[in-house]
Order: structure tokens, then sequence, then C-alpha cells
């Protein structure tokens, strides 16, 4: 085997990076994971993610984790009720019988980015990860990498993987190619205890998603096992909106004064998500690495995730594409079909740019027409549904 007795390091423990760690020890291979949090409870882990047939639970199955999913995931999660900016509801998944399951092409199971991690995590060895390891830099070695830490420490490796998202710090030492603005910023936004504190969008949840259109803006809400919710609302803006508006995105007061100015078509039962003086939020200026992006392979480094092919959310395809990546390479890297390492990376990456390309132009596509002024429209003629 290529990589048989060489020394593997993925930087990053996202879902990606911590899904390939898991399907090379399987094949026996050592890999540590380096990872910056703390520790495991470091910091919240995000909103709901929903897997795919063919990439997020193809991973998981491979890697022998689909039952174990099953335990954790959040059945009804992914039902979803399409409303206008006056909270109406026109689409309705809970009222439409909507019952697919596993191994259906389009079911897509939901999970928190919590619970999947914790899942992912468990199964890999003792002492695999390596956390309070924050990457400064990598630097060549002869035929290895060594890679230097923030808290002093070094590693060697023979083969590196970023799997360290989109503000990668390996992608450097792949590629020149930088990302293009994409033309939508984000405000991230999460909720304990929603049905105290936001008593009316909880409702409307129904323990599912909430995607609402009007006025070319996007307001789109996830409930969380926890009994949180997280939502994201976004419109078109210029690059540095973020630092130009003038908003402190700390002062809850400021967002909220800020969203029934900008929001003001909008009703005010939406001003829930903005009035808790607990909600944190983050903005998020919306990026995508060119559809056609390529780069020579090289003989012990690659990419995988956002740090190969950073795309906006709009489409739900960033974990999955994570997690497919990680199958592809592990496929590549341990199949016996290449002579060298270089031949089994370079494999990878042709699949990586042929998927990134197709799935990247349907993202960017959903980017454009939900944040136009038709959008609700749009939305509901791909249920066959008209106003």
């Amino acid at each position: 085997m290529l990589i048989h007795n060489k020394k593997i390091a993925i930087i990053g423990g996202g879902p990606g990076g911590l899904t390939l760690a898991r399907l090379l020890q399987l094949k026996g291979i050592n890999v540590t994971v380096y990872e910056r949090d703390k520790d495991n409870n470091a910091r919240i882990q995000g909103g709901a993610l929903d897997l795919h047939t063919g990439s997020g639970l193809a991973a998981l199955d491979k890697a022998g984790l689909l039952n174990e999913f099953k335990l954790h995931y959040r059945p009804g999660a992914e039902l979803m009720r399409v409303v206008d900016s006056h909270a109406n509801i026109h689409f309705d998944d809970h009222l439409e019988g909507k019952y697919e399951t596993f191994g259906d092409e389009h079911h897509r199971p939901e999970i928190d980015r919590g619970p999947l991690r914790d899942l992912l995590l468990n199964s890999l060895q003792a002492g695999t990860v390596v956390w309070d390891s924050h990457i400064l830099s990598i630097e060549k070695v002869q035929d290895s990498w060594q890679i230097n830490f923030q808290n002093g420490n070094t590693a060697i490796a023979d083969v590196v993987i970023g799997a360290d998202g989109a503000n990668s710090k390996i992608r450097p030492f792949v590629t020149d190619i930088k990302p293009v603005w994409a033309g939508v910023t984000m405000i991230e936004g999460s909720i304990k205890d929603a049905e105290r504190t936001a008593p009316r969008i909880h409702a409307l949840l129904k323990g599912g998603k909430i995607f609402a259109y009007g006025n070319a803006q996007t307001l789109i809400v996830s409930s969380k096992g926890d009994g949180s919710l997280g939502f994201t609302t976004s419109w078109k803006t210029d690059e540095h909106w973020y630092k130009t508006s003038g908003i402190d995105f700390k002062e809850n007061k400021q967002l909220l004064k800020w969203f029934k100015k900008e929001f003001s078509t909008w009703s005010p039962v939406w001003h829930e998500l903005f009035e808790s003086e607990t909600t944190l939020f983050i903005p998020r200026p919306q990026y995508c690495m060119p559809l056609d992006q390529h780069w020579e392979a090289q003989p012990n480094i690659t990419l995988i995730g956002d740090a190969a092919h950073w795309m906006p959310p709009f489409a739900g395809e960033g974990v999955n594409m994570a997690m497919l990546d990680a199958l592809q390479l592990s496929e590549s890297l341990t199949n016996g079909r290449f002579t060298s390492i270089k031949a089994a990376i370079a494999n990878y990456e042709r699949q990586m740019f042929a998927r990134f390309a197709e799935i990247g132009a349907g993202t960017m596509f959903n980017t454009n027409w939900m944040h136009e002024p038709n959008a609700l429209n749009d939305m509901l003629a791909m249920f066959g549904k008209v106003l």
C-alpha cells in the first residue's frame, strides 16, 4: 500500500478531516488529526447539517458508522416550510406526506454538528486528535513536511492533508488560486431556549426548517436538538459591507435596529430573532472558489472540504462535499491502483475538480436566485406550486 508506514497529518478536525481519519484507520494507516480547538468542548458546533445519500451518508456507510448515525440524527428536522416575509406559509413539508428514508435518493436526514463530531471522534483510536494545535505554517524538510504550531510544538509528516476550512493555512502550499466574491453577505445567529425566547418562530419552525423570502432578502431558520435554533439572513451587498456598515456585531440592539430598518417590509414576528440579548451574531461575507480551478497534483500534499472548494451554503453541499472528498481521497490512497502517492492524489483531485465545477455552479445559481425579488415564486416553482 502506498501509504503503509507513512505518517499522515490531517490539518483540521471538522467532519471532512475526521471522516478521512476514520476511513484511513480502517485500512491500518498511521494518521493524526491536528485541531486548533483546545478540546471538543471549546466552542458551540454550529447548526444542523443535512447529509445526502450519495455523499455524506455514503462516506458514513463506508466508515461503518451509518447505524451509529441513525441513533443520533433527528427525524423530521429536515422538513421545510416556505414562507413569505409576513410568515405566511406557502409550502409545508409537514403536510406533504414526505416520508423518505435511508437509501432514497433525495433523503437528507439532519444531525447537529456537535453530535456528528462526537460520533466521528468516538470512532477514532485514542490519541488520534491532537487538540490545541493551531497551525502557523508548514515547511518542506527533504521529502517530508514540518508542521509548526502556535503553541510552539512541531510535527513531521510524510503526507499533509489540509482540511482546515475556508481560511486554510495549507491551501497556499497547494495553489495560489484565490476565492472570488459571491455577491452576498450573511448574518448568522443562534438563540438558546427558543420555545421561551422566540415562541412564535419556534412554533412556526415545528422542529424543522423555515425558508423565508421577500424583497430580495432571505432568512433561513433551523431547529436544533438542544432546543435552540440557528438562523441566517442574507442579501446582496458590496464585498466589504460588514466593515463599512458601522455595526458592532457584538451589540445586539444595533442588530435589531438595523434589521427593523433594512427589513422594514418584513413582519415584526421576525424581530424575535434579534431581540434576545444573548443571541450571538456573526457576519459572513460569501465567497466561492473559481469553478474552473485546477492545479497540478503534488507528491504529498492535498486539500479537502472548504480548503479545496469553498463556496456559499445555499445548496447544502458543503459538509457533503467534504465527506465525499474524504471517501474518494482515502480510496485513491489505499486501493492499490497507483504507483505513487502523487498519482493517487491526482486521481482524487480530478474527481474533486469535476464535482466542484458542477456542484459549485448549482450553488452559485441558488445564491443568485435566492436573493432576487422573485425568489419566493422561484422556490415554490421547484415544488410545483404557484402563488
